[in-house]
């Protein structure tokens, strides 16, 4: 279970200033921990410490990055147990898929192990013209300077390793806002970094409300922000800034196409294709939103289909047997009833699934959804899936594409053509032959495009935007 308090860390020590957060658990809606708060003048001195820490941690050489690392993996294998627990209690996810998640951030970590000491430079050959005669090139990547990290609800764990863990492999100390709804699991991340010999101000882990966070976003001492969320939230943080680097990851309503030549491999589809529709309740920015299947095969996979996703358990997260559990929040639930009933008042409909229970939402499949209304333009991020016929390849990818998200998309086909033309084609960050497009490996690049984000998340790709190059022109004589 979950301790009775947590406290904040604000530079690399822990701090009861407050209970002020109430964490509840997301099925039983009972508060199952309170949790410090952190007010301006603790963000404040958060930064300013993290400024302090930036010679050391520019100093602090890789085999000691790495061992803190190694650190972190072996305390979080030792922990396995309690945070999938925290993580199921706090975020109302399926203990299956939580141990799946813990599962994740030691993946996280131990990559960061490996890439905090590949960190390497260039050569780079100047003598391109008889004036360069003499002259050579050479390259290092030098750690940015501190870094603001926000955090989502619905990863609060490996989305969370994706910040900290290339931070630290990076040399950059940092100060993180997890998600108020679900801050354990960063607190014990926090809890176990404690116990490292990181320079004093390297990490701060501080849950705040957002109306009172603002100096994650404008404070100009940040020289990064990397913000992990909603599209309305980040890019209106960008706009506020400043002259910091932002990555964005934001959300998505990823579609999954089905191919023609599929009709041996439906089983497979299927399985996949629920999975990527409602594991966690659907609460995955690149959850399976959108099906688009090919006349030849669509009756016989949208039959089966309906059968696996009427199979699907929903109760009790802490139960094994469970696989749909409660959303977020009662009132997510609401709002998403309510695209889907403006779904429906527009012609289309339920197939299987639609009942609605407070937080707990039943996996749902719509058909003849039209292209106009929020449950088809917007990201659900809820257990529904909308399914589609289509006849023509070429159209199948113009109709992934219309759409103002481009995070990652699936496609099954057996044809490498068709395989290569969803590459070329698709208006998204990654493009996953057979298989959903809620596949992701932690050193894979992962991003956006369009209201889906910018940059790129995965340990290598992060560590390369949390430093910069720095060059050195050496003449051999004068």
């Amino acid at each position: 279970m979950l301790k009775k308090t947590y406290p904040y860390y604000l530079a690399n020590e822990a701090v009861a200033a407050n209970t002020d957060l109430e964490v509840t658990d997301k099925f039983s809606g009972e508060v199952a921990t309170r949790v410090a708060m952190a007010d301006a003048a603790a963000i404040d001195k958060a930064i300013g410490h993290a400024v302090d820490a930036l010679p050391a941690m520019r100093a602090f050489p890789p085999f000691k990055r790495q061992a803190v690392l190694e650190h972190c993996v072996k305390r979080f294998r030792e922990r396995y147990d309690e945070l999938a627990l925290a993580l199921c209690i706090e975020a109302g996810k399926p203990i299956n898929d939580s141990k799946g998640e813990v599962t994740r951030l030691i993946d996280t970590f131990k990559v960061a192990a490996e890439e905090s000491v590949r960190i390497d430079g260039e050569i780079v050959n100047l003598e391109i013209s008889p004036r360069a005669k003499g002259y050579h090139a050479y390259v290092k990547r030098v750690p940015i300077g501190p870094c603001s990290f926000i955090s989502p609800f619905n990863f609060p764990l490996n989305l969370t390793a994706h910040k900290v863990a290339p931070a630290i492999a990076a040399g950059v100390p940092f100060v993180l806002k997890p998600a108020s709804r679900t801050p354990v699991g960063a607190l014990i991340m926090g809890e176990i970094l404690a116990e490292t010999d990181l320079p004093k101000g390297a990490f701060s882990i501080l849950p705040a409300h957002r109306d009172g966070a603002d100096l994650f976003t404008t404070d100009e001492r940040f020289k990064l922000l990397s913000f992990t969320g909603s599209p309305a939230v980040g890019w209106d943080l960008k706009a506020k800034a400043g002259k910091k680097k932002v990555i964005l990851e934001l959300g998505g309503n990823a579609a999954a196409i089905v191919d023609g030549d599929q009709g041996d491999k439906l089983d497979y589809v299927v399985d996949r294709l629920s999975f990527g529709a409602f594991y966690q309740s659907g609460q995955s920015c690149i959850g399976v939103q959108r099906i688009l299947v090919h006349a030849k095969v669509y009756d016989a996979l949208r039959e089966k289909l309906i059968a696996k996703t009427k199979s699907l358990v929903m109760g009790d997260p802490k139960d094994e047997k469970t696989f749909v559990g409660p959303m977020i929040s009662e009132s997510e639930s609401k709002r998403l009833a309510g695209w889907m009933d403006g779904a429906v008042q527009a012609g289309a409909k339920i197939v299987v699934g639609g009942k609605v229970d407070g937080a707990m939402f039943e996996a749902t499949l719509l058909e003849g959804v039209k292209r106009d209304t929020d449950l088809y333009r917007k990201e659900a991020f809820g257990p529904v899936a909308i399914l589609e016929r289509f006849d023509d390849f070429e159209a199948a990818l113009a109709t992934v594409n219309d759409s103002d998200f481009g995070l990652q998309a699936g496609v099954f086909t057996d044809s490498l053509a068709h395989a290569h033309r969803a590459w070329d084609a698709l208006e998204v960050g990654g493009v996953v032959i057979n298989d959903v497009p809620s596949f992701r490996v932690d050193n894979m690049p992962y991003g956006g495009v369009k209201d889906s984000g910018l940059g790129r998340e995965g340990v290598g790709y992060a560590i390369e935007d949390m430093t910069e190059m720095r060059l050195m022109v050496m003449r051999e004589t004068w």
